[in-house]
């Protein structure tokens, strides 16, 4: 029998490895079908859906490596870095999903969620008052209109694969949705600075990099308190913590 083998779990969902085949525990059933829905929409490569049986869902395995980790030196190559951002633009020049996404939020909604957060993190004396206020001053480009597009909304530089050059799958689409363009790019990027312009090269038009900036502060200060909430070290080199200061 293979082994199997935990990729992550956390309180909300759980995902499995068993050889060549992942199974996603999920007590959220819209992530599921959304998950599902979306990997049959989007004109790029992702895992085939083997089986599902609520809350279970089977998907195979996708060839080739990830482009990286978060806080550790990515070792895919300047065109692997670029094909990815070609395939993002793909997706993004997709026709519209039917639902929203979690980028795609009320702006004054997630401008509340973030001081909230803000808060939290000074009260509980998680983070410095100064690294928070500066990166929330950051964070304000952010927050503004954008034109909807098909996002991934949690395009992590661990859901993107390659082998040599070559894109061989995008997984965990959970979170797509319509949102703001920006948003994935800035995602992919976070903590890998160094490769942002290896995405344009591919992305293929001109983008804020205030925005892009924006996205990272925002995404780590809403992250940080979870991250340690559900056993994830935010502070690890390169982590989040890491970008924020680097704002400073």
């Amino acid at each position: 029998m293979d082994e199997v083998k935990v990729v992550v779990a956390h309180s909300e969902r759980a995902t499995l490895r068993v050889g060549d085949v992942f199974l996603k525990v999920d007590a959220d059933q819209a992530r599921i079908d959304v998950e599902v829905e979306a990997m049959a929409l989007v004109p790029v490569p992702t895992p085939k859906v083997l089986w599902r049986k609520p809350p279970v869902l089977a998907i195979a395995a996708v060839p080739g490596t990830a482009l990286g980790r978060l806080g550790e030196p990515s070792t895919a190559s300047p065109a692997a870095w670029a094909a990815a951002g070609a395939a993002i633009r793909k997706l993004h020049d997709a026709p519209l999903p039917p639902w929203p996404g979690r980028a795609g939020r009320d702006l004054d909604k997630l401008a509340a969620d973030l001081d909230g957060e803000c808060e939290r993190l000074v009260t509980n004396g998680v983070l410095p008052a100064d690294l928070v206020t500066r990166n929330r001053q950051v964070a304000d480009a952010a927050l503004r209109p954008w034109t909807p597009v098909f996002t991934h909304g949690d395009l992590q530089i661990t859901h993107v694969f390659v082998d040599g050059d070559e894109i061989t799958g995008i997984i965990d689409w959970s979170e797509a949705g319509q949102g703001d363009a920006l948003f994935d790019l800035a995602t992919l990027t976070l903590g890998h600075e160094e490769h942002l312009g290896d995405i344009l090269a591919g992305y293929g038009t001109d983008v804020d990099l205030d925005v892009i900036r924006a996205w990272w502060s925002l995404r780590s200060l809403l992250a940080v308190r979870w991250l340690v909430e559900h056993g994830f070290d935010p502070t690890a080199p390169g982590c989040e913590v890491d970008v924020l200061r680097s704002q400073m």
